[in-house]
């Protein structure tokens, strides 16, 4: 490991899970938090925190409170949980425009009404100029766990298929373009958004999904990599299948992005039973956050540990953990 925390650090990629082995589990190893969950279940329960340093802090689609919000509620539901109750504590630089505070607060608000939370608690802290970026924010979230419901690596089986909700890479995009002044088409935004609503609809129709994440750092290809290490087994995708926006992988091109290792803020993954996938992307076709949802891969006996992706000419490559930071400061 390297002697100084680098920006990958932070990238949920290879250095995040090096960071995790090999410091954050030794000191605090438990059963609860060895799940590696996005969020973690006590009895009935489920508990979650995250903290947003995002850059530029207003973006097109959202802006940093919106993001607090939404991710928590999202960690919280792909736990199986129904969220309840969040809390907010916001670091201020000296010198932050109140304007613009009060902006924030009232996206955070919106959101809270939209996913059906509230904020409860929370602490604020103001620091010295130049020692923060402006406001940064942390939430902890409280939900209740869905009875019948059990969403853990260790219930995904051979022959489950892989579900992603929409397309992929539009939050990341979005933040290079308002970050570096690029033009993109006004349906390029970031999709930050509370899911926890179309998630319970799809528990509704299927208790039996095995596992739900949200594809925030890292992207797809964190998150399947995460699940196949922890469930024992190989993932198989369809390239041809995995929705993308053309404007998204133009930007791709250009730059050299894999937009797998990009960051979302309004997509999951889930993986569910053959047999019932079809009615849960029927469902998640119903909701505003999952019109665009696909069956795009299914897991495989073979290869334990590895993402595969089946490419259009018919050749397969493999699809690693991300080894660095493609986009810092991401959310």
């Amino acid at each position: 490991m390297s002697e100084k925390i680098l920006m990958a650090h932070g990238a949920g990629g290879k250095l995040s899970a090096q960071l995790l082995q090999e410091i954050i589990l030794p000191a605090f190893d438990n059963e609860i938090l060895s799940e590696l969950h996005d969020g973690a279940k006590i009895g009935r329960l489920a508990m979650t925190t995250d903290s947003y340093v995002v850059r530029p802090i207003f973006f097109r689609g959202g802006d940093i409170g919106k993001i607090a919000v939404c991710g928590t509620v999202n960690d919280l539901a792909v736990t199986g949980a129904i969220p309840k109750f969040l809390s907010a504590g916001v670091i201020l630089e000296e010198g932050f425009d109140i304007h613009a505070l009060k902006k924030i607060v009232a996206s955070m608000a919106t959101a809270a009404r939209e996913a059906g939370v509230q904020i409860v608690t929370g602490d604020t802290k103001v620091v010295g100029r130049g020692q923060a970026d402006g406001i940064f924010i942390n939430t902890a979230g409280v939900g209740e766990l869905i009875d019948g419901v059990d969403i853990s690596a260790k219930n995904v089986r051979a022959g489950m298929k892989v579900l992603i909700s929409g397309t992929l890479g539009d939050h990341a995009t979005t933040i290079l373009a308002g970050r570096h002044g690029l033009n993109l088409p006004e349906n390029i935004q970031s999709d930050c958004a509370p899911l926890n609503k179309m998630i319970r609809e799809m528990l509704t129709v299927e208790p039996k999904i095995a596992m739900l994440r949200d594809a925030t750092r890292g992207g797809l290809a964190a998150v399947l990599n995460e699940i196949a290490t922890a469930a024992n087994v190989g993932i198989l995708l369809d390239e041809t299948k995995i929705p993308v926006r053309d404007e998204v992988l133009g930007v791709c091109d250009i730059l050299g992005f894999d937009v797998l290792e990009l960051a979302n803020e309004g997509k999951i993954v889930a993986i569910v039973p053959e047999n019932s996938a079809e009615e849960i992307l029927s469902v998640m076709h119903e909701n505003i956050y999952g019109q665009q949802a696909a069956i795009v891969g299914e897991i495989v006996a073979t290869s334990a540990g590895k993402v595969g992706l089946k490419t259009p000419v018919g050749g397969v490559r493999i699809v690693d953990m991300p080894a660095g930071e493609l986009v810092p400061r991401i959310c």
